[in-house]
C-alpha cells in the first residue's frame, strides 16, 4: 500500500495485487473467474478502506470472564455505479454484512464521453455513516465526480471511492472537485486514456467482462 496521488492510495506493489491485475487482463480469463478475482481484491483492499470505522465498548461474556470489548458502532453505505460497480459489492459484504447498499445508475455518452444519470437510489437513515462509492475502472471520472455530488445532496459527509483501476485523469477530476475524497485502487494508471475513455493498461470493458455479455478472446486459428 502506497500514496500515489494526493487523493490516491494504491496496493500494487502487492505482489497477490500484481497477480490478480494480471489476470483481469488476460483476455483468456472467462467471466467467472474474472468476477472472482474482482471480488477477491476488493476484499483485499476493503481492510484498509474501512480501517477508520468508528467502535463502541460493549460488555460480553466471554469462556474465561466478562469483559468489555469493541464493537462497530457505525455501518457502512456501499454505492455501486451500475453496473460494473455490482462486481464488488460481495467483496466489501463479505467483510461487513450488515452493510446498506444504495445504487447509482450512470452510463457514459458516447460523443461527449459525460455522465448521463438514470437511476439513484439510497437507503434512508445512514447519512451520518460513512459511505463508500465502488467502480472497478475510474476512468475519466466523470461518473465518480457526479455520484459524489449526489451522495453530497443526499447528506452524506463522509465518503470514499473505490477502484480496482484508477487513471491519473480520474484521479485528478475527483480532487479538483472533491479533494477531501480518499480513492482506493489496486492499479493507479498515470499514462492516461484512449481516444473512447478507457484506461489503456485496465481490462477492457469491465461491466462487460464480469457479466459475459462482451469478449474479448481471439478466436483460435485452425490447424493446416
Amino acid at each position: 500500500m502506497k500514496k500515489a496521488a494526493e487523493n490516491v492510495i494504491t496496493f500494487e506493489d502487492h505482489p497477490l495485487v500484481a497477480h490478480k491485475l494480471t489476470k483481469l487482463r488476460d483476455i483468456q480469463t472467462g467471466s467467472k473467474e474474472f468476477g472472482e478475482i474482482i471480488t477477491e481484491l476488493t476484499i483485499m483492499m476493503g481492510y484498509e478502506a474501512l480501517s477508520d470505522l468508528q467502535t463502541e465498548m460493549t460488555t460480553v461474556e466471554a469462556p474465561l470472564m466478562t469483559m468489555e470489548s469493541e464493537i462497530l458502532a457505525e455501518t457502512i453505505t456501499i454505492v455501486p455505479i451500475l453496473r460494473a460497480g455490482l462486481g464488488m459489492v460481495d467483496g466489501l459484504k463479505t467483510l461487513l454484512p450488515t452493510a446498506r447498499v444504495g445504487h447509482i445508475g450512470l452510463y457514459r455518452d458516447q460523443e461527449t464521453l459525460k455522465p448521463v444519470t438514470y437511476y439513484f437510489k439510497m437507503p434512508e437513515g445512514v447519512e451520518d455513516c460513512p459511505a463508500i462509492i465502488v467502480d472497478p475502472a475510474l476512468a475519466t471520472g466523470g461518473s465518480v465526480v457526479a455520484s459524489i455530488q449526489y451522495l453530497k445532496e443526499a447528506g452524506f459527509k463522509k465518503i470514499k471511492v473505490m477502484s480496482i483501476f484508477c487513471s491519473n485523469v480520474g484521479a485528478d477530476l475527483i480532487y479538483k472537485e472533491h479533494p477531501e475524497v480518499q480513492i482506493y485502487t489496486a492499479k493507479y494508471d498515470p499514462y492516461g486514456l484512449n481516444d473512447d475513455g478507457f484506461i489503456i493498461r485496465a481490462a477492457g470493458d469491465i461491466g462487460d467482462r464480469i457479466n459475459g455479455t462482451y469478449g474479448y478472446k481471439k478466436a483460435k486459428q485452425a490447424k493446416p
